[in-house]
């Protein structure tokens, strides 16, 4: 991803979440786990493993000590791991709030989560 492109993605993220009425920032870190689970189980139709599976890449390449671009080379081999963060804070805190907006619609019954057979009316 170009560099402008990662900063736009960075700026949408921050104009969502500052947007009224939308998940604040903490709501949507909270959100994570529950999500990634969601996912895992296939509970969340709205993002596939191989989207999760490409985040988890991001993590362990910005915890590796094996970088594409060595980090002596001060100003390029920081940029790197700064563009792979970027991305994947835009992708997760973006994402989480979209769960977080499927999960209050399957909380109101207003849709059935896949993988779950509905209830049967009661008597």
């Amino acid at each position: 991803m170009p560099k402008a492109s990662r900063a736009a993605a960075a700026w949408r993220t921050y104009r969502d979440v500052s947007e009224p009425g939308s998940p604040g920032l903490m709501k949507r870190v909270r959100a994570i786990p529950r999500m990634i689970g969601a996912v895992t189980r296939g509970r969340y139709p709205g993002m596939g493993k191989s989207k999760l599976a490409l985040m988890g890449l991001g993590v362990v390449y910005l915890i590796s000590p094996i970088d594409v671009i060595p980090d002596f080379l001060l100003l390029v081999g920081v940029a790197d791991d700064f563009g792979v963060f970027l991305w994947l804070m835009s992708s997760l805190i973006g994402e989480s709030g979209r769960y977080i907006g499927w999960e209050h619609k399957v909380i109101q019954g207003a849709a059935v989560p896949p993988n779950l057979p509905p209830t049967a009316p009661r008597a």
